[in-house]
C-alpha cells in the first residue's frame, strides 16, 4: 500500500493510494477524488456547516462493496470537528452516534482519502447546546421512476417551484447527480416535524392533480411513467446528498446545482442529458456562475401551515 504525507491547508495529512481506481468506466483515481473535493471546497462547505455528515465509502472503487458510516468520529484526526448526536431507534441499539462535521478544505481531504465519495446532510444543524437543532431546511426529493428521467422531473421541480414561492418561500434546486433532482427551500420552523408534513402534503396535492404523472407514496408498484416526490427526506432522522458531493455511479457524476432557467430549458425542448455534469463541468460552472445553490446565508421564511 502506497503512503505519503501530505500538507492540506495547514494540516499534515497521510494518504495512500492514491492511483486506485475508483471509477474505473472513466479511469477515475483517488487522487483526482481528493483533487476535485479540495477544490471546489469554497462552495461545497458553507452547505455542510453544523450539519453532521453521513459518509457512503467505496474503498475498492463504485465496482466493489460499500458501506455507510456515520459513527466515523473514531478515526478522525483530532483536528476535525466531533459531535455526538442522539440516534434513538437505531437498528444497533445505539442511543448516540460520534459523527464528524467537515468544516476545513483539509476535513474534506481527509474524508476523500477513506473513499468517502459522497457526502449525505440531514435539513438541521448541530445547535449550540451540541443538540440537533430545529430543521432550517425544506427538501422535495424527486425520483423518477421506470420510463421517467430528467425531463419528467422538470416537470414538477417547476410546478413545485411555482407553489414555493407561492406560500412565501425561495427554492433552489439541483440534480441529484443520479436519476433524479431535489428541490431545496430555507425555512424557520418551531416544530421539528412541520417540514414533513408540509412536503406529504404537498406531494398529495400534485398527485391529485395529475396522478399520471406524480406519485406520493413509496410503492413500487405505483412508480412506472411517474415522479415519487419523496418528502420524507424531511425527516429529521434522514439525510439527502449534500449540494456538489460526487455520487458512486459509473461516470463519476456529481450532484450539482443549476439554475430555474436551465430548468425551463428542458422544458422547453434542450437535451436533459445536458443536465448530467462531472467534476470538471462542475467547477467550470462554479469558476463562471458562483454557487448556484446559495442558501448558506439566504433569508429563511416561515414554513405556512401544512
Amino acid at each position: 500500500m502506497s503512503r505519503q504525507l501530505v500538507r492540506v491547508d495547514g494540516r499534515q495529512l497521510h494518504v495512500s493510494n492514491l492511483e486506485k481506481v475508483l471509477f474505473p468506466e472513466v479511469s477515475f483515481t483517488k487522487a483526482q477524488v481528493i483533487d476535485y473535493y479540495v477544490r471546489i471546497a469554497p462552495v461545497l462547505l458553507p452547505h455542510l456547516s453544523g450539519r453532521p455528515v453521513t459518509f457512503t465509502r467505496w474503498p475498492d472503487g463504485v465496482e466493489g462493496q460499500a458501506f455507510f458510516e456515520k459513527n466515523s468520529a473514531r478515526h478522525a484526526p483530532d483536528w476535525v470537528r466531533k459531535v455526538t448526536v442522539p440516534s434513538p431507534g437505531s437498528s444497533r441499539g445505539r442511543e448516540t452516534l460520534d459523527m464528524v462535521v467537515l468544516e476545513t478544505v483539509a476535513d474534506l481531504a481527509w474524508a476523500a482519502n477513506l473513499a468517502a465519495l459522497e457526502l449525505h446532510v440531514p435539513q438541521w444543524q448541530v445547535g449550540s447546546r451540541l443538540q440537533p437543532a430545529l430543521p432550517d431546511l425544506l427538501v422535495l426529493d424527486l425520483d423518477p421512476g421506470p420510463d421517467a428521467g430528467i425531463l419528467e422531473c422538470c416537470e414538477v421541480a417547476d410546478r413545485l417551484r411555482q407553489r414555493l414561492v407561492d406560500d412565501g418561500l425561495d427554492p433552489v434546486v439541483k440534480t441529484s447527480g443520479s436519476k433524479g433532482m431535489q428541490v431545496y427551500a430555507p425555512i424557520r420552523v418551531s416544530d421539528r416535524e412541520h417540514p414533513s408534513r408540509y412536503a406529504r402534503a404537498l406531494a398529495q396535492e400534485l398527485s391529485a392533480e395529475t396522478p399520471d404523472r406524480v406519485v406520493w407514496r413509496m410503492e413500487k408498484v405505483l412508480r412506472p411513467g411517474k415522479v415519487l416526490i419523496d418528502w420524507s427526506q424531511n425527516n429529521p432522522a434522514k439525510t439527502t446528498v449534500a449540494p456538489y458531493s460526487l455520487r458512486a455511479r459509473p461516470d463519476a457524476p456529481v450532484s450539482t446545482p443549476i439554475g430555474w432557467d436551465e430548468v425551463e430549458a428542458v422544458l422547453d425542448g434542450a437535451d436533459p442529458g445536458s443536465l448530467r455534469f462531472r467534476t470538471e463541468d462542475v467547477l467550470a460552472r462554479v469558476e463562471d456562475y458562483g454557487d448556484l445553490f446559495d442558501i448558506a446565508g439566504a433569508q429563511r421564511a416561515v414554513l405556512p401551515p401544512a
